[in-house]
């Protein structure tokens, strides 16, 4: 995590990023939002709402008080269907008529090992999976997203969760949850998948980008950069956990009890499916293996 940074607008009022960019904060601050979703509106008369956020009747006002005299909103683009981001969407559509757009469910984009842990009996970890959560219109990778004066690239990055799209605006890109400047992304199985996350880095990577406007957070205004961090610190939780089952082997519990030593006990839950995200990681390049089942609480070894 990085230092804690100046970001504290307003919740509700509406801030202009770039020319035909808005960010509008939601006003549900946690540890795990941050101050709170922002919620973005793109464009000068046709608008694209993307993330509309939680459902909250403040917030959807909000929103609609953004809409201009000759302006009006076109598209709703949910990046993905956690709880902080989606479940506004149905009401603001039924407020302005315009049309939902996300990649699919919370279950679309899951990769075969998490829908085998899915099946094995594995739920979600806690992170708010808005279940309900069916798009108007279903987007697909590198399709374009276009109304008066501007188009958006759709960008899957699955890894935080499997239906997890990015949004470019040319060198602009809306990371959502992804690249964040104020925290790393949770990864979470079986709803986030650490080989999809690390392969959705590498992709934004390849790519020359001028800013980042994350779901939660100030903008990244030196993107490249942040990419290489988030990159590197999950590497550095590979090595620490690679050094600690040389030792012995272990579950998730007893690594991250033995990594995030300075973790406060009510973000230990975290840590251990972040722990388990690269266990899973790791047995898929054959580098671990568990000892009995391949579950959560199972023990892992090393591989030589």
């Amino acid at each position: 995590m990085q230092a804690p940074d100046d970001f504290n607008p307003a919740p509700g009022h509406p801030e202009e990023l770039q020319p035909g960019v808005r960010r509008l904060l939601a006003p549900n601050p946690s540890p795990m939002t941050y101050r709170g979703t922002n919620t973005y509106l793109v464009g000068t008369t046709e608008l694209a709402v993307i993330d509309p956020g939680p459902d909250m009747q403040p917030h959807l006002e909000a929103i609609l008080a953004c809409v201009l005299p000759g302006q009006r909103i076109s598209h709703i683009i949910v990046t993905h269907s956690h709880l902080d981001h989606s479940p506004l969407a149905r009401a603001l559509s039924a407020s302005c008529g315009a049309q939902v757009y996300g990649f699919g469910p919370s279950e679309a984009g899951r990769s075969a090992i998490m829908q085998q842990l899915v099946t094995a009996g594995m739920t979600s970890g806690g992170e708010g999976i808005d279940s309900d959560f069916v798009p108007d219109i279903t987007v697909a990778d590198g399709e374009i997203l276009s109304a008066a004066g501007w188009q958006l690239e759709v960008i899957h990055t699955p890894g935080h969760l499997g239906n997890h799209i990015a949004l470019a605006l040319d060198d602009a890109c809306f990371t959502a949850d992804h690249v964040m400047g104020w925290a790393s992304s949770l990864v979470s199985p079986p709803d986030g998948d650490l080989t999809d996350f690390m392969t959705s880095c590498a992709r934004l990577r390849a790519r020359n980008w001028r800013v980042f406007y994350p779901g939660h957070g100030a903008a990244i205004t030196a993107p490249q950069e942040r990419l290489d961090w988030l990159i590197g610190h999950r590497k550095s939780r590979e090595a620490e956990i690679l050094a600690c089952l040389a030792q012995a082997p272990a579950t998730p519990t007893e690594l991250a009890l033995a990594i995030y030593q300075e973790t406060p006990a009510a973000l230990l839950p975290a840590a251990e499916r972040n722990v388990f995200a690269h266990l899973v990681d790791l047995a898929g390049r054959s580098k671990v293996e568990p000892c009995g089942a391949f579950t959560e609480t199972g023990s892992f070894q090393i591989l030589p």
